[in-house]
Order: structure tokens, then sequence, then C-alpha cells
């Protein structure tokens, strides 16, 4: 057993499993199935982002609220208590973490080869998976010599081979299947074995079409998932399928339109399909904190309009678990009762995340040699910083992190337009704080100390493989973008203390700062879009003071703003930002730029130039949470009266900002 991944003891993981949920001897379905009838257990991991390993990359650590390696402890603890079981993934896999990057852009993959993903699912058995939207990110070339390696299928309805549109989603020619079905034997409650047909089918977010459109654009396109749903699953029960599964790579919402990018609670609504399986907002479900309050979606038992359905957190935190109980009906099955769970591999105890499971030791002795690789890659230093780069604040106060990113991109694009028709247009630079807001855990946040800058300190910068555009928008424009930006924050009443500021419903990464302007923002005025980039309030104007070189900004000026493939192909539906507006397309990605500029500078300065902050509002105060370390940083930053007022949930340190 690997010394870097903490195992518990055998005692310990039956002790620990058992008092967290993660072993139950027997389930209720089972005393009570009977002759005619049969209990399966279905279980999903999603998400998993390159985390089959329990180790953060980034912080060079152990961690032991992730990988596949412990979610694995609980599938087999579950196979060992089912009569029947099946496993099945719900995509995100290839993107996420350095061993990602290394795989795609330093080892590569030969033909033969298996991608460390590959080795541990293989090793576990899955059945199905389907394609998340983080697979696309390395390329399709990639993607297929990555799946060439899977000893199970994988299905997605949605994603079509070329640029054509057939006039039925029956007659579009798809790159993968749209579904399988799985011809198994079950056991029934006399211990008679029984033959049943597993449909499974699945679904990728049509939005991937922006995310990474210089990976798509001309060789595939997507169609709408309710509607790919709704033509399939007919053809599915033709063929013969006693039980439906969708696997959703698309999160819950209940507003309904063309194109959802979280389109599971209709998934459910689509008749024929008994049980989703769904993930990539990396939230969990069933539970007591995501989706309350959702009409039709009901977080104590786990259903959607009804269904059975599961999310299992991200990076193998939990396991999703649905159970149904069958019942034949004549040479059919049928879903007679379910239930519905997500196992987590660890739990909080006295403010420490203590590990409720061991590692699969075949899995952590496969990716040995990727993990040790992987560990050399991103230890490899590349400059110096003179001062700390973290993101604590980054919500709250312009950023040493961000402010880094955007030095990066001015400085790169800066030389490519010094020689075209843009060389005296000025350039601004437009980037987000993504570890930052709590998404993913109390201690997700950017920390690099003073000295060295390793390859795993620039991953941690820049999570994703983007690369870097350029967009032509007027004065008006970047307002607008700035609006966007500040519907992260809540309406404030003045005069009133201890309000909550962040609106957390609204992406960190969607939180953009624009460097080479100077800005205010007036929380007293209600955000004037959404966080889906829809218009809530028309006569908002929260941007107040923008200056560009000490003056105000004329709305019709014309400027280049350097930003990524995502923000400038219309990720985050921001105002008037899109494809059209695009003058230059980088072949590099936005990592290698911040490696490129440390390297040329050898030694960097990050600090934050607070070229925004909030308007005053006298005798009124906000709260809002942030990783325990941020104390360690408070008097960095400059621009805002704050202090510590104790503990919040789950870990994270809750502030006071006096406005």
């Amino acid at each position: 057993m690997s010394p870097l991944l903490h195992p518990v003891s055998r005692r310990g993981f039956l002790a620990g499993a058992a008092a967290s949920g993660a072993l139950i001897v027997l389930h209720p379905f089972s005393a009570r199935a009977e002759a005619n009838q049969a209990h399966l257990r279905i279980m999903e991991t999603t998400d998993i982002h390159v985390n089959v390993l329990p180790y953060d990359y980034y912080a060079d650590k152990a961690n032991d609220t992730m990988g596949l390696s412990r979610t694995a402890s609980l599938i087999a603890a579950v196979r060992q208590e089912a009569t029947n079981a099946m496993l099945i993934d719900n995509g995100d896999l290839l993107q996420g973490n350095p061993m990602g990057d290394y795989i795609a852009y330093e080892k590569g993959l030969k033909d033969g080869d298996l991608h460390p993903i590959m080795k541990g699912m293989n090793l576990l058995g899955y059945e199905c998976s389907t394609l998340g939207n983080h697979e696309f990110n390395y390329g399709l070339s990639f993607l297929d010599k990555v799946l060439a390696g899977a000893n199970f299928p994988f299905v997605c309805a949605n994603l079509i081979r070329g640029t054509e549109l057939a006039a039925s989603p029956r007659d579009d020619k798809l790159y993968l299947k749209p579904y399988v079905i799985l011809d198994k034997k079950i056991k029934d409650g006399s211990g008679a074995e029984q033959p049943i047909r597993i449909g499974i089918i699945g679904f990728v977010p049509p939005q991937i079409m922006v995310w990474d459109l210089k990976n798509l654009e001309g060789n595939v396109r997507t169609r709408d998932i309710v509607e790919a749903a709704k033509a399939w699953v007919p053809e599915i029960k033709e063929e013969g399928a006693d039980i439906v599964i969708a696997l959703s790579h698309s999160g819950i919402d209940i507003k309904q339109g063309y194109g959802m990018e979280n389109a599971s609670f209709f998934v459910a609504g689509v008749e024929g399909i008994d049980a989703v399986f769904t993930g990539h907002q990396h939230l969990v479900f069933p539970g007591k904190k995501d989706f309350q309050a959702l009409d039709g979606v009901d977080t104590e038992k786990g259903t959607l309009q009804g269904k059975p359905a599961v999310m299992g957190g991200f990076w193998g935190s939990h396991m999703g678990l649905i159970d149904l109980l069958l019942e034949r009906d004549g040479s059919k099955w049928r879903v007679v009762s379910a239930t519905s769970e997500a196992r987590p591999i660890y739990e909080r105890v006295d403010k420490v995340n203590k590990p409720t499971v061991a590692d699969d030791q075949r899995i952590v002795d496969a990716l040995k040699a990727d993990h040790e690789a992987t560990l050399a890659y991103v230890r490899r230093p590349v400059g110096k910083t003179s001062a700390p780069l973290y993101s604590y604040f980054a919500l709250v106060a312009d950023d040493p992190s961000v402010q880094i990113v955007n030095q990066a991109q001015s400085w790169y694009l800066k030389d490519i337009l010094k020689s075209t028709q843009w060389k005296h247009v000025p350039l601004l630079s437009a980037a987000a704080p993504f570890k930052a807001g709590g998404r993913n855990g109390a201690d997700y946040y950017t920390d690099v100390p003073v000295g060295d800058i390793a390859i795993k300190n620039v991953a941690d910068l820049y999570l994703y493989p983007n690369t870097v555009r350029a967009v032509e928008i007027t004065g008006a424009q970047v307002k607008e973008w700035l609006e966007m930006s500040a519907g992260i924050f809540k309406k404030i009443e003045a005069g009133k203390a201890d309000q909550a500021l962040i609106d957390t419903e609204f992406p960190s990464y969607n939180f953009d700062v624009i460097d080479g302007v100077s800005y205010k923002i007036d929380l007293s005025q209600p955000p004037k879009y959404d966080a889906k980039g829809g218009v809530a309030n028309a006569g908002s104007s929260r941007i107040v003071g923008l200056s560009f070189d000490g003056k105000p900004i004329d709305p019709a000026a014309k400027f280049v703003v350097a930003t990524n493939n995502y923000r400038a192909g219309g990720g985050g539906n921001f105002p008037d930002i899109n494809a059209s507006k695009i003058i230059y397309e980088a072949p590099d990605t936005n990592r290698d730029v911040i490696v490129r500029y440390v390297v040329s500078e050898g030694t960097i300065n990050p600090s934050a130039d607070d070229n925004w902050s909030f308007t005053p509002l006298p005798g009124t105060s906000v709260l809002f949470e942030t990783g325990p370390k941020a104390k360690d940083f408070i008097s960095g930053v400059k621009s805002l009266k704050i202090e510590p007022v104790g503990e919040g949930e789950a870990g994270f340190a809750k502030y006071r900002i006096l406005l």
C-alpha cells in the first residue's frame, strides 16, 4: 500500500464504512424479493476528472476527499452485499488534474497505450459510460485513442459526426453508438437465474460546441438532449429492453428550453426511461444541501419527476447508487419501486476530513508509474514569484492569482498585435478566478508561496487547457461584460449589517476581472444579468466610474480584450461576447502563455493593482466564506475593511466586510 495514500486498516475500513453508510449488509429489497422479483443495484461514478488516486497534484499532497481508488472500495462493498449489481460511469474522465495534462501534452498515447483512467476503470469492470464535456478538451483524435483502450462501451445519442443534422435524430450519423442493450442474467427472489435486457443511453451537453469550438468545429455537432432521448428511447424499447437507464452528463434544472445544458430533470420525464444517472454540476443528489425547493425534485427520495436519479459528487468523492426492485410481468421485467443514495468516501470529524474506505491496491499499483511521472512533471520549476499567489479573496477584491493571468495574456498579445491593424487599439485583458467560491470544498483555493514557481503552480492558477483568444468590442460592451460579472453579488441593502454577499448559484469562473480599466461595483443596485446571462434588471447599472487611461470610458471607443476560447466563443452567455467578435485565435493555451511569461520575466510580481473595488455603503456590512488559510493573507487585502467572524460550514472560514 503506497504511503502517500494514507490507507486505513481493514478493521478501520469496515468500522468506518459501517458508520458512514458505506456498507449495508442487507438491503430492504433483498428481504422482500419474491420468485417473480429481483433486486438490481446500479452503481455510478461521475466527474472523475483523472482523479484516479487520492492525491492533489496542485497542492502536491494526499487528499482523502478524492480518488477512484477509494470509490472502488465502496463498489466492492456493494458487489459483496448484492445479488445483482452493475457499474456505470457518467463522463468527464480525461481532463481536470495535471495527470491528464501530462498524458495529453507530455507523454502522449501511442496505439495500444492505456490511459491511466482506463487502467483503473478496466480493473473495476465498468459496463458502460457516456461522454462528458471535458472529454473533448484535448481533441477528438486523443479521445479516440483513449476510448480504444476501454473494455466497455461508450454511448452518446446527441453527438453527431460531421456538420449536418438529419431530419430525424434516428437518422443522425452519430459519433458513437446512441445506446447499448446489455443481455444479463439476474437472480430472482427464489435464487433462480433469469434473463434481462438493460438498455443504456448517454448524453453530453450541447454546449461543447461553444466550449471546445476549436476542437469540434467542422468535425461534429450536437443535438438537444431531450429531443434525442425522445427519439431513441422508443427504439431501445422496440429492440426488447426491459428497463432503460439514462447516463446524462447534464445537471439538474427545472427551467425548460431547447439545447439545455442541465437537462436531466426533463430526461427523467421521457416515457420509457426508468432511472437517470446525472452529473456535470459537481453536486450531490439526493441530499440535504443541493437542489432544494425545485418543483418535481425530491431531494430525500432521490427522484426527478418521480423517476429514481442520482448524482455522485465529483472526483470520486461519492458513489451514486440506485436500487431497483424489478418484477417479472410475463416475459418482461418492470420497475416496481426504487431507492437512491450517494455514498461518500470520507466524513468530516472534528473539522478534519477522515477516509471511511481504503484504496483498492490494484489501482494504486497499476498507476504507480503514471503517478511518479506526473509528480516529476508538476514539480518542474519555471521561474520565481516575489509575492504570494492566492485566491482566498478573489471574489471580493482585486486578486494576485487573477492579476498574473491578465498580465501574461496582455504580454502575449501585445507582441502579436503590434504588426496588425489593431496595433493602436487599446489592449485589455479579462480573467476569472477558477479556484474560488467553494464549489469543490474549503481547500480548493490557489496558494503559491514566495519563491519558485513550478508547472504545478501554473496548472493551479489556470485549471483548464483553454487557448488564448482576442476579441474586439466597444467601451459600451466592456461595461456590459463587467455588469455580467458583477451578477455574482447579491443586492445589498444600505445600512443593514451582515448580509450574504455571494450568489452561490453564480460560478466563480464567470466572475471576470478586466485589467486595463478601473471601476467600482455598486452593490446597492440589483444585478443587471442573472447567472445564465439573462436580463434580470434592465435598468440597473452596478458598474460605476468605469475609466480608461484616467478618463471616463468612451462607449463608442474600440478595445481589444485578451481572453480564452471559452469566453470568446460565448461561454457564460456574456452580452455581445461571441465568436463574431474574435479577431485572433492563438495556437497556445493560456497555461502555456503563463509559463512562457514567467520564464521570460524570471521573477514575477503578481501583486494586485486594485483596479476595481466596491462603492462605499456607510453603516453596511456583508459576509462571505472562504478557505481557512485566508487568515494568513488578510493583511494583503488593501482595498477592503475585512475581519474574521468565525467558522462557516464544512470547514470554510467566515469573514465580514465593512462597506
